[in-house]
Order: structure tokens, then sequence, then C-alpha cells
């Protein structure tokens, strides 16, 4: 693959996530503000931010911060809420385990959600192992830097408006997710799975350490699995197969 191939790769990645990047903005300059008002100095969002790199992530851990929890209570909720990318992982897995540990670590740094949906779509009808890692860190490499510019915003500008985290900014990273995961219900399969965990997760929203979404999501995955495995997942599986020959 010459440079120019690579180089194109990067900026169609970069320019695909673009209304991913639009849609975490708000996020990002919320996220920033509430650091602004809260118990941490500044340099602390903004190395969170750099370091971490999980919106939901960070906002918990904040939020646990200023609640004075211990460091073992923030570790453990932020890790199971951050237990999703196990799964995004293992669907990337197939697509990239053919790359340099270097490209996989790099590229396993960058995964988000939304840099997630924009991988896999531009994976799912490529065979495993003929695609480079550069299309991948174009999406990734672009929401990195978004994050980064959007928390500054906040870090900076949002000591000015303190009351920006109640105008409803962040229904824009519900938009977002929304965006995400619509366009992957192209089987009764996944629409089961997402009514299932989506379902879940509203009755068990109360639970502590949100290992009630946790416990949504496995029972998505589940309910997914099982039809996948049965004899109509299997028949729609290969009339499907059949029908793009």
């Amino acid at each position: 693959m010459t440079h120019s191939v690579r180089l194109k790769e990067v900026t169609t990645g970069a320019r695909d996530i673009i209304p991913m990047m639009v849609g975490s903005a708000p996020f990002g300059v919320i996220f920033g503000t509430l650091v602004a008002s809260g118990p941490l100095h500044l340099w602390h969002g903004q190395l969170m931010s750099l370091i971490v790199f999980a919106g939901s992530a960070q906002f918990i851990a904040l939020g646990l911060i200023a609640g004075h929890a211990s460091f073992a209570v923030i570790w453990a909720t932020t890790l199971v809420v951050n237990l999703r990318h196990v799964l995004y992982s293992a669907t990337l897995a197939p697509h990239v385990a053919h790359l340099p540990a270097r490209w996989r670590w790099a590229l396993g740094a960058l995964l988000t959600d939304e840099v997630f949906a924009v991988a896999w779509e531009h994976y799912r009808n490529r065979e495993p192992g003929t695609v480079g890692p550069h299309y991948f860190f174009g999406a990734g490499l672009a929401m990195y830097l978004n994050w980064q510019l959007w928390t500054v915003a906040g870090l900076l500008f949002g000591a000015a408006f303190p009351g920006l985290q109640s105008l409803g900014l962040d229904f824009a990273m519900v938009a977002t997710f929304i965006a995400i995961v619509v366009p992957q219900l192209t089987a009764l399969r996944y629409i089961a799975a997402a009514v299932t965990a989506g379902t879940l997760a509203f009755f068990w929203q109360a639970w502590p350490y949100k290992l009630g979404l946790l416990s949504a999501v496995f029972a998505g995955v589940v309910v997914g699995v099982l039809l996948s495995t049965s004899g109509f997942g299997l028949r729609r599986a290969r009339r499907s197969a059949e029908g793009s020959r």
C-alpha cells in the first residue's frame, strides 16, 4: 500500500466520523465545565481526557471523586462501565488480528463507542485480514483530538456558563448513541438483543455501580447469541448469503 493510499484511508476514516464528533462535542464541553466547578484542578481534567479517553467513565469517576469515594470504588465502577469495550474488541478482533502488536495497541487505545460504529461499518462487508489499520486509525485519531479540543473549551469557558450542564446539551450524546445503534438493527436477533438490553437497563438502572447496565448488556448478548445459533437464525443467515451471490 502506497503512502498516498494510506493517507487517503486515514482522511476517509476521519471524514466518516465527523457526525459522531459533532454529537460528542457538547459532552466534552460539559465534562470540562464540571471539572472547572468541581474539586479537581483543570489540568487533572485534561489529563483524564488524554489518558482515559472514555466519556462515560470520566463523568462517573468525576462524580465519585466529588463524593470522596475510595480508589477501589472508582476503579471498579469505571471498569464495569467500560466492560462493553470487550464486546467491541471481540467483534473487531478478526479484522485486526493480522496487524503487528503496535497497531493493535494503538487502535485499542483509540476505541470508543463512536469509533467502533464507524470502524465496524467499514469492516463488516470485507473479509477479515484484508483491510489495513489506517481507516480505523484515522477515525480514532480524529475522535481523540476532538475530545481533547472540547474538554479544553469546557475547562476554559465553562466557568463563564455555570448552568451549562443543565441546558440539556447532553441529549446530543443520546442522539449519537441512537445513530450508532439503529443502523446495526438489520436482523431480528439484533433487534431482540437491543430491546432486551434497553428494557432491562431501564428497569435495573437503580442497581449500584452500574451493575444493572452491565447485566442488561449481558442479557442482550445472550438473547442475540441464542437467536443466532437457533435454526431460525441459521436459516436467515443462509438465505441472506444466497441472496448476495
